[in-house]
């Protein structure tokens, strides 16, 4: 009952010009798929597991190779109980591997100094794709990592 009432107070926002049809649009989705959904992994519903699935990529600074594993293994364990996690572990994938590939590129390249600048400025792209990605996963919307080229579509 008191999504009803939420969504009545949407209504009324949007009618006063406050919000708008989009923003009406997108926060009506967000109470009714969190409703309907009925996933749950964890002890999480949809968008935290999504959010955990995004951050557990820095596991990798912590353990390496733990922030490859950990995401893919979240991903193909609960990719056929969910489209949304089966579209955000493919997004995840195809980013950690564009960035796999970009680190191997720039390696010979510390040779020419260059190699030094590009790999810190993939360290920060990095980290900042995957704070993006997480909010937005938190907000119920899907977000395709920039730079990354899509081996699994």
């Amino acid at each position: 009952m008191d999504e009803y009432r939420t969504l009545e107070m949407l209504a009324d926002l949007r009618a006063k010009g406050a919000i708008s049809e989009e923003e009406y649009q997108r926060e009506k989705a967000k109470i009714l798929n969190n409703n309907n959904s009925g996933f749950t992994a964890m002890g999480m519903g949809e968008n935290s597991y999504l959010v955990f699935m995004h951050l557990s990529q820095f596991a990798g600074y912590i353990i390496p190779g733990l922030g490859f594993i950990l995401p893919i293994v979240l991903w193909l364990i609960n990719a056929d109980k969910s489209e949304a996690v089966n579209k955000h572990g493919k997004n995840i994938a195809n980013f950690m591997l564009s960035m796999l590939i970009y680190v191997v590129v720039a390696i010979p390249l510390c040779f020419l100094i260059v190699g030094f600048l590009i790999l810190g400025v993939l360290f920060v792209l990095e980290i900042i794709f995957i704070i993006i990605a997480a909010v937005r996963a938190n907000n119920d919307e899907y977000w395709a990592y920039p730079l990354t080229i899509r081996f699994f579509s």
